[in-house]
């Protein structure tokens, strides 16, 4: 092996100092909503752990520092080459480019775009240098349209990703904490950047630091904890049965998969502080579950009363055992559309990962599995209500906001009756100032796209299961392909056509992006049709879902059940011959209506009782 040089770097550094290419036996770009969503979560806590409201902007140079990891990079013919490190370098790109748009100082929006891209005679060059994937870049750097049918798969991750830093990124950033959280990105968080000068040597080292010298696990090293405390040989044989098996049946589920099920089972039964919201506090309980929860448990011992070779047992055999169990129930809900337990998917598709320990918090070892069954439903019922609520009043639900808020509901239903789950959580939600009433004027903007697909989709499905249709929910909720859905507007985008009720285009716009404004249909309608005037397009509604045909007449005289959902409920559904401003406010209305039908907190007590 000939020469390598490792050399640690800031942001700033790495990406100023060259361009990255990538060879052709790498990887594509896989990263979930799961990493970009922990990548945002471990940078957001480590700088709120130093920043302070009060501080000057220079007083990031001596917030607290976080390492990255390392990449591994070939040099050759003065080009460099990422051999491994291209998807966090890709991420942190992303984020990049979401947090030059946010900010509002051009002399720090500038010195971003140099991390981002070179120019040269008008034309940009990313310093990921990947040909394949610049337009997809390009696209979201100028904040154009994509069309991302038929693009490859790092292609469609790489713009799935910079959706969810959109909806994922941290309020407790935004504002005023924003331009130093930028300093402080690029200033103080460090990759080591590892350089070998022969794609044999590169290739080596990504082997060796991958393969041969993987280092233990935090599941892992808990076994090992756990199992060195049983003292029978015979048992401790068959607890390791035990704990093999759940690992195994959890690694299926996906990667990472065995530790995020111990940090939610540990967090749910005993975790009883959080870091304060303040900077310099230190890690607490459920900090500390989250980044070692291994060093946790035994630095815990008496309080998880694990004082015997009888109770390391039962940990295994019986508390794991019984709390990874459940765990796995509610991710394969999360995956799935699960009858009765909906609001797991729903929840999950809003990206909501705090839902699991606060889904685990009220179960007991000795819960029959309709009383399990039960509390997932009510716990999961009001998560999917909150959620609702917030995206409706424009309140974020990201992980670093919300996640103080989680911490106490998980620890004030924990191991609770599911009657007093139900009954505590729809007091909860009745002291919520935000409702849906709230707010009447919800509408798509910028930043809220996928949000807003999403309860078009509850509100379309849901009327067709009222009426005794079968529901089409996954198939409004799928973006990408032939068969995807996107926000329809109803009126096309055309201010001249509402001059009568428009002075200025800002109004019309502010009108035509609002809730009663929209509908969920497919892409080739939006292509076909979309840019018709109302009293044009609206035959061709006939032939979409019922959302869409409620603005039709003859909906109302040929769906017999349809026509007995409008009887039974109080929904002021309606046909239009024309469609202004005074329809949309109606609409507006009936949308607010159905929410409230939808998210009613009168349901937690019916799913304790079913």
């Amino acid at each position: 092996m000939r020469k390598i040089a490792g050399d640690a770097k800031n942001i700033r550094a790495l990406l100023s100092s060259a361009k990255f290419g990538i060879d052709y036996f790498q990887r594509e770009y896989r990263w979930q909503a799961k990493q970009i969503t922990e990548l945002l979560n471990d940078l957001a806590n480590k700088f709120l752990e130093s920043y302070d409201p009060g501080d000057e902007r220079s007083a990031v140079e001596r917030y607290g520092h976080y390492f990255l990891g390392s990449i591994i990079i070939s040099e050759k013919e003065g080009q460099k080459f990422l051999i491994d490190g291209q998807r966090r370098l890709t991420s942190l790109t992303l984020l990049l480019i979401f947090l030059h748009h946010k900010l509002e100082d051009e002399e720090q929006r500038r010195q971003l775009a140099d991390l981002i891209f070179s120019q040269r005679f008008g034309k940009r060059s990313f310093n990921l240098n990947v040909p394949e994937r610049e337009p997809a870049m390009d696209a979201l750097y100028t904040q154009l349209p994509f069309d991302d049918r038929d693009q490859s798969e790092s292609v469609l991750n790489i713009i799935g990703r910079y959706n969810d830093i959109e909806e994922q990124f941290s309020d407790q950033i935004s504002g005023a904490a924003l331009p130093y959280f930028a300093d402080w990105l690029i200033e103080n968080v460090h990759l080591v950047e590892i350089t070998a000068y022969s794609d044999d040597d590169a290739y080596t080292i990504f082997e060796t630091m991958n393969d041969r010298g993987l280092s233990l696990t935090p599941t892992e090293m808990l076994k090992g904890y756990l199992l060195t405390n049983i003292e029978d040989p015979e048992i401790r044989a068959r607890a390791t049965d035990v704990w093999r098996q759940r690992v195994s049946d959890l690694t299926k589920l996906g990667k990472d998969e065995d530790a995020d099920a111990i940090k939610a089972w540990l967090r749910s039964q005993y975790a009883e502080n959080i870091r304060e919201r303040k900077a310099g506090a230190s890690p607490q309980d459920f900090d500390l579950i989250g980044t070692e929860f291994h060093r946790w448990i035994h630095e815990h011992e008496d309080r998880l009363s694990l004082t015997t070779s009888a109770a390391f047992v039962d940990f295994i055999e019986n508390q794991y055992s019984t709390y990874a169990r459940h765990y796995m129930q509610i991710r394969a809900a999360a995956e799935t559309l699960t009858p009765g337990l909906e609001p797991i998917l729903y929840n999950a598709l809003s990206k909501f990962t705090l839902q699991y320990p606060v889904i685990l918090a009220p179960l007991t070892l000795k819960d029959s599995e309709t009383d399990k069954l039960r509390k997932f439903k009510v716990v999961s019922r009001y998560l999917d209500i909150l959620i609702a609520r917030r995206i409706w009043n424009f309140r974020s639900i990201d992980y670093s906001t919300v996640q103080y808020t989680m911490f106490n509901i998980m620890k004030d239903i924990r191991r609770m009756p599911v009657l007093e789950v139900a009954n505590f959580l729809t007091a909860k939600l009745a002291e919520e100032n935000e409702v849906f009433a709230s707010n009447e004027r919800f509408h798509l903007h910028g930043g809220n796209g996928r949000q807003v697909r999403r309860i078009l989709a509850r509100f379309t499905s849901f009327l067709e299961e009222q009426s005794g249709l079968p529901s089409h929910f996954s198939e409004y909720v799928q973006r990408r392909g032939k068969g995807g859905y996107e926000v329809e507007h109803i009126w096309a985008n055309h201010p001249e056509q509402h001059k009568d009720e428009f002075d200025h285009a800002a109004d019309f716009q502010e009108y035509r992006n609002r809730i009663g404004g929209l509908l969920l249909l497919p892409k080739s309608f939006n292509t076909s049709f979309g840019d018709l005037p109302y009293n044009e397009k609206r035959a061709h509604y006939r032939g979409q879902n019922l959302l869409a045909q409620t603005l039709c007449a003859d909906t109302y005289e040929r769906n017999p059940g349809f026509q007995r959902f409008l009887d039974r409920s109080t929904l002021d559904f309606r046909p239009y011959e024309k469609f202004g401003k005074g329809e949309i406010e109606q609409r507006t209305k009936l949308y607010q209506k159905l929410a409230e039908t939808i998210w009613d907190p009168a349901l937690l007590l019916k799913d304790a009782e079913s």
